[in-house]
């Protein structure tokens, strides 16, 4: 009868600790037995008892799953008290057969890191990782801006204002100021294309045919919403590109070498000469 061969790995870890991250609790674990797991609230205090309870196990380094944003807190938290910590991806700890639980998953993530068999996500250094909120915040309000054009559109064109037609862009300088006009009670279509900008390549008298009000009164009320939701996001991404420009100017202030590649944006006046 041939004798099974077992495979032994090497402790690359010995002082593990891994940690299931959930949105009400988290789940740590530093050894494979019973006493060796303990649930923790997520509040500021829950995170401070685990630290404590971590220090008295003499944890050293911890593996967690990046579970959607519920991991940062508790990540900042961990590296502020001296714990190396690394973020992995869920398809690295996904257990092997048997039924799931929080306990076993933290165990399981303690066991692979006590181990060496995970590797840490990227991370970006603080300043990328505000940067990347600001653009990822500013992406947003552009999408949520873009929906609010379409249902402009719609509501524009339910009333018959095919504004759509005779401008590219609906909220261009013609589509804002007809819009707005329009908005503010003047209804004929005659001296809303009057608003038109010189540069529009529509005429006049073509404008007016396509801005011919119905009178739906339902449908006025719904596009004041949405024009006044348009406005209110274009003053938030205003208001997100200074911060977005506030915060490149002090990192490129604190950096020799960033500010030699820096071109400086040229002032209106500058721009006007050249022009």
């Amino acid at each position: 009868m041939e004798t099974k061969k077992q495979i032994s790995l090497e402790v690359v870890h010995p002082n593990a600790c891994g940690i299931d991250i959930g949105s009400r609790s988290h789940w740590s674990a530093v050894g494979q037995n019973a006493e060796d797991v303990k649930e923790f609230g997520v509040y500021s205090q829950d995170q401070l008892e685990m630290c404590s309870w971590l220090h008295s196990k003499g944890v050293t380094s911890i593996a967690m799953e990046s579970t959607g944003t519920y991991w940062q807190n508790l990540f900042s938290t961990l590296v502020g008290q001296g714990f190396e910590v690394i973020l992995v991806n869920g398809r690295q700890t996904k257990n092997i057969k048997g039924k799931k639980t929080d306990i076993k998953d933290c165990q399981w993530i303690q066991k692979l890191h006590s181990l060496g068999l995970l590797s840490a996500s990227f991370l970006p250094d603080s300043d990328t990782d505000t940067v990347r909120t600001y653009s990822r915040h500013r992406q947003n309000l552009l999408k949520q801006s873009a929906s609010c054009v379409r249902r402009i559109q719609k509501y524009l064109r339910l009333m018959n204002m095919r504004l759509e037609v005779v401008v590219r862009d609906v909220v261009g300088l013609t589509g804002s100021s007809i819009i707005e006009a329009f908005l503010n009670g003047e209804h004929q279509g005659e001296e809303l294309a009057k608003l038109r900008h010189y540069n529009c390549r529509k005429s006049e008298e073509e404008i007016a045919k396509a801005l011919q009000f119905n009178g739906r009164k339902d449908y006025l009320f719904a596009l004041q919403q949405e024009w006044n939701s348009y406005k209110h996001l274009q003053q938030q991404i205003t208001e997100t590109d200074l911060q977005i420009d506030q915060l490149l100017k002090e990192l490129i202030d604190k950096d020799d070498h960033k500010k030699q590649h820096t071109i400086e944006k040229k002032s209106t006046s500058e721009k006007t000469k050249m022009r």
